[in-house]
């Protein structure tokens, strides 16, 4: 494998290479801003019509559009793009081949340019069903791509590493499996692949390995730092509600990206207070020149955990809320990602009322933390949420001081914001005026001042909200649940300067690369630029193409 040849400081810096990419989750930023300094982009675009008696879009009715390509019928895993490839997660409604039908979840790559589809990854569904792997729901997770190699976190509770080539450049790497990998629990014999299916070099199924139990999904975006690998395991509850089968099993790990081999696990102890389940992803952040991997926990907590594992020393594992203790400990043959400093986000008013305790998942209660900790000079932004099966309730978006270590729940909180509701989003920050842009699952768009906590406006989006904000070229592009796609101007004063309707829900993040928006509704992928000429050909117009 080519890989092995990259030490981990090239393995990193490989990040900055294409900066004009977003080769994963956030962008070139490691520790997850949603923003880009691209400019020129454009304020307004019309997304076309579907063509008659089929599901494409009529590209000559379209505005600002290069190209739009058809995903399936539910798409969360936000888009990335690196090295001429764009890459996205969606469904198998819309299969694109003949042989492989049925309920799968997919990651499509299609050639940045012109949209032509390259190749697929087909996940097969978990045996267990809906506890596990909800029917239909597809691939929720954004990929990391670094070079030739890219990392994902499948609805199968695995951590891939794939070609990003696929097929096309023969069958690399270890794994040779991938005929059998495709029928996975389906009963059906190999398949037989072509050019056109992934090329998967490595597999590490966090179920079997670690013994994790997703509840309903695994979401994770995966993020590398100094060469390693850092994975939430999605450890939840089981279909009671009440039940969590692995209180054990880790919440957060480490992998090596070549070998996928166990490099640590964290010390944090989350199991037993977990709320529902765990879909958070990783941030990182130098701070007094260590780095620091901040992950949010399905107890409500927020951490930041040693970059670097280290040899476990028998010392019992401790929660750091009170609650149902793990009764075990530390493994010296194990290695730990050991606990930096913590808080816990949920204020006593969402925990207790009138001296009685709330339960989760009620709307005035405690919540989990599903979105992105953001670390941004030595700050960590994070926001409370649940599960969007549980409705609007309370929430609270926080700004941690990075520099502190131990409990930080009261000390390390350098200002809170409690007008915000339930939040599954990540926040974005504008460096050029300082300003903090957040949606919540209500439909509300937040603009701060990231330094001090202030609020500027509120904008009504009259619609839940699933996607993260975008900041870029000064201004903000925002989805919600209705397919509308609202533009508005990253000023401290509100101005809408555009609305538009996707023709399905948009329940992703926008991104921009190369000068470029990918925008993307529950059925399409949208390619687009200011004053772009559309790329009028069968294989940028949404054609589905056969291997």
């Amino acid at each position: 494998m080519k890989l092995s040849l990259l030490t981990p400081a090239l393995l990193t810096a490989a990040l900055l290479t294409h900066a004009e990419d977003w080769p994963q989750w956030g962008g070139n930023d490691l520790g997850r801003n949603m923003y880009a300094p691209a400019k020129g982009l454009p304020d307004t675009f019309n997304p076309g019509k579907v063509k008659a008696g089929s599901e494409d879009i009529d590209l000559k009715t379209t505005k600002n559009v290069k190209w739009a390509v058809k995903l399936g019928s539910q798409s969360y895993g936000n888009p990335v793009v690196s090295n001429g490839k764009v890459y996205v997660g969606t469904n198998n409604e819309s299969p694109r081949d003949k042989r492989h039908v049925g309920d799968r979840s997919i990651l499509y790559c299609f050639d940045e340019k012109t949209g032509a589809f390259l190749w697929q990854l087909v996940v097969p569904k978990l045996k267990s069903g809906k506890v596990n792997d909800w029917e239909s729901l597809g691939l929720l997770a954004s990929p990391l791509v670094i070079g030739n190699r890219l990392w994902i976190v499948t609805s199968r509770c695995e951590v891939l590493c794939l070609d990003t080539e696929g097929l096309a450049n023969g069958n690399d790497g270890d794994y040779q499996d991938e005929a059998k990998y495709v029928v996975l629990d389906t009963g059906k014999p190999p398949a037989e692949l072509g050019k056109k299916d992934a090329d998967i070099l490595w597999r590490y199924d966090m179920m079997y390995e670690l013994g994790v139990f997703p509840h309903n999904a695994s979401n994770c975006s995966v993020i590398l730092v100094d060469g390693i690998l850092y994975i939430c395991t999605s450890n939840g509850q089981d279909w009671t509600h009440v039940n969590i089968p692995s209180p054990t099993s880790p919440s957060f790990i480490a992998l090596d990206p070549k070998t996928g081999k166990l490099l640590g696990e964290d010390d944090a102890g989350i199991g037993p207070r977990i709320f529902h389940g765990q879909w958070t992803s990783p941030s990182a952040g130098k701070v007094k020149g260590k780095w620091q991997i901040f992950f949010g926990g399905g107890d409500g907590v927020c951490y930041a955990l040693e970059a670097k594992p280290a040899k476990g020393n028998g010392s019992p594992i401790v929660p750091v809320l009170p609650g149902a203790e793990l009764k075990r400990e530390e493994d010296p043959e194990n290695n730990y990602l050991r606990k930096v400093w913590w808080a816990d986000l949920n204020p006593p008013e969402y925990k207790t009322k009138a001296g009685k305790p709330i339960k989760y998942p009620e709307p005035e209660g405690p919540s989990e933390i599903n979105s992105t900790p953001v670390f941004y000079k030595d700050r960590v932004y994070v926001a409370t949420g649940q599960d969007p099966e549980h409705g609007e309730g309370v929430g609270r978006l926080v700004c941690l001081d990075s520099t502190l270590t131990g409990d930080i729940t009261k000390t390390g909180v350098i200002w809170d914001y409690k007008g915000v509701k339930r939040s599954i989003s990540t926040v974005s920050i504008d460096p050029d005026t300082g300003l903090l842009f957040l949606a919540d699952y209500s439909g509300f768009i937040h603009c701060l001042d990231a330094a001090k906590g202030t609020l500027h406006w509120i904008y009504d989006m009259k619609a839940h909200m699933w996607g993260s904000t975008l900041v870029a070229d000064g201004k903000v592009y925002v989805g919600d649940e209705d397919g509308d796609m609202v533009v508005l101007k990253a000023d401290k004063k509100l101005k809408v300067m555009s609305e538009t309707n996707l023709g399905s829900p948009v329940y992703g993040t926008p991104i921009v690369a190369n000068g470029t928006l990918y925008l993307m509704s529950q059925n399409h992928l949208f390619s687009v630029g200011a004053n772009a000429t559309p790329v009028l050909s069968d294989k940028a117009d949404g054609v589905q193409i056969k291997n």
